[in-house]
């Protein structure tokens, strides 16, 4: 299937231009990281403390953030989080330099002074986790077990395991009436929640914590799982095809990874452990468009022996190029709907892939086969001056 008749662009002609407009991309983008506000490292890799919170009404974010610079742990990275009607907010501190430690219950306690003051004593069912209830629950002992702790243990449990249960569903609990809609609670049980409980104004929907030393070991790992995917490429491609050409492929793939870093520099987004698995997956994906290219040019080279190289390429360029805008187009309306409609949690991920598979389609015709081209070109005169000088010697 074509969706273009056949074509016959020079490509190569312009790729002074396209390798100059490159280059002032990826010059931007490092400058951005090196001389601005760099790469922003998610919890897997600076280390620290990540909690997740929702609130009944929408929060102040400088309030928070004055409450939780109370830790002293610098300036908190305080952001709203999936869909503003949810009242969800992503709060982040960095642990202090080679420290360990989980920072959640200091974030729970400086937040629950600031909005929950008015609760006293009384068990907040929005932040209290099923081992805080369960002994509340053996505690009180509404059903008379009267037992062992074990024993007691094993009968509270599951109640207090099914109303946290609820809670994850349902997000936050806004009123005790909620704990009628929740059938594992003895009639006791319930009565003796709605007695001794209370509604906090925010609930705990997920914490994350990873040490100093555990953040520098998966950036390290995540680093060399780049490079070394980058000569596993350059390896393949050198063994199917020449040295240039390999050369060419992980130039272009160098490329594409530096301008999507810029990307994520310049937006700020936060790059994790998804978002390197998203840096890999467009690395595999920009070398299949490069190898089609390729393998169209060793095939044009076998059947017009001693064509211009350049000319060749161009011509191989414009055969599949309407193979590389359908295989292009398609997967890009796809991430297109992932990152439009996906949701927050895989939204980095979709922004990878946009940026990605633009910057691959287009390094696959103007930076892959240029680099290929010069590199052929430098290896050919090399080959020739060792002849010259094997004729002088001679």
């Amino acid at each position: 299937m074509r969706i273009i008749k056949e074509t016959h662009f020079p490509f190569l002609s312009y790729r002074w231009i396209a390798i100059g407009i490159s280059m002032t991309l990826i010059l931007i983008g490092l400058a951005v990281i090196i001389f601005g506000k760099g790469l922003n490292l998610g919890i897997d890799f600076a280390g620290g403390t990540q909690v997740t919170l929702k609130f009944h009404q929408a929060p102040d974010l400088n309030r928070l953030r004055k409450t939780i610079a109370k830790l002293g742990l610098g300036a908190p990275v305080i952001q709203r989080f999936d869909e503003p009607q949810k009242h969800e907010i992503l709060i982040r501190v960095e642990n202090p330099k080679g420290k360990e430690g989980d920072f959640t219950r200091p974030i729970l306690d400086l937040l629950n002074k600031e909005y929950n003051g008015s609760l006293g004593n009384a068990f907040d069912l929005n932040t209290g986790g099923v081992r805080e209830l369960t002994q509340l629950l053996i505690q009180l002992d509404p059903d008379h077990v009267a037992a062992d702790p074990e024993t007691m243990a094993a009968h509270y449990q599951p109640m207090a395991a099914a109303v946290m249960a609820y809670r994850k569903d349902a997000g936050i609990f806004s009123s005790l009436k909620q704990l009628d809609s929740i059938p594992k609670l003895s009639d006791a049980a319930r009565a003796a929640l709605k007695k001794h409980c209370a509604i906090g104004t925010f609930a705990l929907l997920g914490a994350q914590s990873v040490g100093p030393a555990v953040g520098s070991d998966l950036r390290q790992k995540a680093t060399l799982a780049v490079v070394f995917s980058l000569l596993g490429m350059l390896i393949y491609i050198w063994i199917r095809f020449q040295l240039p050409y390999g050369i060419g492929a992980v130039g272009a793939l160098f490329h594409d990874v530096l301008i999507t870093l810029g990307a994520l520099a310049i937006t700020q987004r936060e790059i994790n452990l998804p978002t390197i698995a998203a840096l890999l997956t467009l690395v595999g994906y920009s070398v299949n468009d490069t190898v089609v290219v390729f393998d169209r040019v060793r095939e044009n080279l076998r059947l017009t022996r001693g064509a211009e190289l350049q000319e060749l390429m161009d011509e191989s360029i414009n055969q599949t190029l309407s193979r590389t805008l359908i295989t292009s187009g398609t997967t890009l309306m796809v991430v297109i709907t992932l990152y439009l409609f996906g949701g927050d949690v895989i939204n980095t991920f979709a922004y990878v892939l946009l940026v990605g598979i633009i910057v691959g389609t287009y390094s696959s015709i103007f930076i892959a086969s240029p680099i290929a081209l010069g590199a052929t070109r430098l290896r050919d005169k090399w080959k020739q001056r060792r002849r010259e000088g094997r004729r002088r010697k001679r």
